[in-house]
């Protein structure tokens, strides 16, 4: 359970930090958006060392998964945009690999 709050939290804070740097240079925002967005992207890289992993590689690829379908989750809620067929079956993919990698038998 606090595998997926940690990549769930690591997401959101991933993508609002990203978001930030972007609303300052694609969107004219002040540079005071950048405070919260550098805030935010150390809170991304703090959660990611909460997941019970033996290796950081492999808990970075499985969050790549966790980071492709909140960022089509972010495209909906915050920009508004209606995800397509594409979207959703590339986000179930990238869900499917991630569990995969996370939690495939090892010897």
């Amino acid at each position: 359970m606090l595998t997926v709050l940690a990549y769930a939290g690591a997401a959101i804070a991933e993508i609002a930090g990203c978001f930030s740097f972007f609303a300052w240079l694609r969107l004219g925002r002040s540079a005071l958006w950048l405070a919260p967005g550098m805030v935010s992207l150390a809170l991304f890289a703090w959660l990611l060392t909460l997941v019970d992993s033996d290796a950081a590689g492999r808990t970075y690829a499985a969050y790549g998964g966790i980071y492709i379908t909140a960022s089509i989750l972010w495209l909906w809620l915050v920009e508004e945009q209606r995800p397509d067929r594409w979207d959703i079956a590339g986000a179930i993919l990238c869900i499917a690999g991630a569990a995969v990698v996370l939690v495939g038998h090892r010897s």
